[in-house]
């Protein structure tokens, strides 16, 4: 599905293109590293730094005969600097170098993410305060429960998002890590500060230790910060969803000129994209799963988690990037039906003022038992005969000792409900 749609910023960080040039980046900042403490001659320095370079097609013909991917790195780029290339990978190990570029890339990615969520949130926010007024019922269990508004709705979504933003950046955080540790993390065969100074040029923080790799907790959390972001979209979209469906129609998808929607029925519109959402955060919770899974590793190393994170780490951002263009393509089009919400909810002929009365009648001193019981027989007669809520309680004498015709139908008026929507949305900062 992704393949049909361009993404060529968040797509170039993963190419082999880019992945390999973030290695030579490494080995050479490590290589100045090593030459500040006089274990590379200066004329070894400025060799490496004038000649190294590589082809990527080269890389992947000596990784055929070598099956080693840092190994025909390294080959490839020695072909272009020559004798000094002895001075390159000095004391590191080839995890060294790949961990560290993965940070690299999963940073830059995230960053990418960052900025369509950042979009996705506002587009939200905008059209939250455009319907904060817009009165719709709200439901639980899919039954009519109280009124909200459909701005309500949407501020939860906001605030939701708002929550996503700072998981994003903790996990940014806790996996903008690098290493330079060697063979078993214990920098034998150089010093500490190599580390510290490629990582400092990479933009990252230098890892308090390590094994031969950095330990893969932090890139569970990145990736179930990417499943959590997915998880939220979907639950906007089946939102959606319901609210399309055609004995509801509140809230429908924009239907785009010369769009069909079945091969079938040409009358369809159908909440396609919502459903493309629904079903595409599956494979993000399923990522996320996996990297999981890669946190045991055999002692200092193995390299199990290796080929797992190949797919599921660039195809996670691309596909959660994505599905942030989609999403706010989706709520910025969004189509509502103000009308469509009061007619909704007016279908229980008043039954969302069951508990304002319920709440009037302990006012007056009655229990909530007998309360509850006096409300619950009326409303049960208004789902029989569908009549009218505030009429059925008028008429029954028992209740009406306590509350009157008048104070009956101020009860259940909408016009005097919903008096906090603004004190709720200046909580959540709309």
């Amino acid at each position: 599905m992704i393949a049909r749609y361009s993404l060529p910023e968040i797509e170039k960080i993963w190419t082999d293109e880019q992945r390999f040039s973030i290695w030579l980046d490494i080995e050479i900042a490590a290589c100045e590293a090593n030459h500040q403490l006089g274990v590379i001659p200066d004329k070894a320095l400025d060799e490496i730094k004038k000649k190294a370079n590589f082809e990527t097609n080269r890389i992947l013909e000596i990784e055929e005969e070598v099956k080693h991917d840092v190994i025909a790195f390294l080959t490839n780029v020695a072909e272009y600097v020559g004798p000094s290339s002895r001075y390159i990978h000095y004391g590191l190990t080839s995890s060294d170098v790949l961990d560290t570029a993965l940070a690299v890339q999963m940073v830059r990615a995230a960053k990418l993410i960052e900025k369509v969520l950042d979009e996705l949130t506002n587009v939200i926010g905008e059209r939250a305060k455009e319907f904060k007024k817009t009165i719709m019922i709200g439901r639980s269990h899919g039954v009519h429960a109280e009124p909200i508004t459909f701005g309500l709705k949407l501020a939860v979504w906001y605030d939701e998002l708002k929550r996503q933003q700072q998981r994003l950046k903790e996990a940014i955080e806790t996996v903008r890590v690098g290493q330079i540790s060697g063979a078993v993390g214990t920098y034998d065969h150089l010093d500490p500060q190599v580390q510290d100074y490629v990582c400092l040029k990479l933009g990252l923080k230098s890892a308090n230790i390590s094994t031969q790799v950095l330990q893969r907790d932090r890139h569970a959390h990145y990736m179930m910060a990417l499943a959590l972001i997915g998880g939220t979209i979907e639950k906007i979209a089946v939102e959606i969803r319901h609210l399309q469906r055609t004995e509801v129609l509140e809230a429908e998808e924009g239907f785009s000129k010369g769009q069909k929607g079945s091969s079938a029925m040409p009358h369809k519109k159908n909440p396609i994209i919502s459903e493309r959402l629904t079903g595409m955060a599956r494979i993000l919770r399923g990522n996320a799963h996996a990297a999981m899974e890669n946190m045991a590793l055999w002692h200092e190393r193995d390299i199990s988690h290796s080929s797992v994170e190949r797919v599921i780490v660039p195809d996670s951002t691309m596909l959660l990037y994505y599905m942030l263009v989609k999403a706010k393509d989706l709520i910025k089009n969004l189509n509502v039906f103000p009308e469509n919400m009061i007619a909704n909810l007016q279908k229980t002929n008043g039954l969302f003022s069951s508990q304002v009365v319920l709440l009037a009648l302990t006012q007056k001193g009655v229990s909530r038992e007998i309360a509850y019981r006096l409300v619950q027989r009326n409303a049960m007669q208004v789902w029989k005969e569908k009549s009218n809520f505030a009429d059925v309680l008028s008429k029954d004498n028992e209740l009406s000792e306590f509350l009157s015709q008048q104070e009956i139908e101020d009860l259940c008026s909408i016009d005097k409900r919903l008096s906090k929507v603004d004190y709720i949305f200046k909580k959540v900062g709309l």
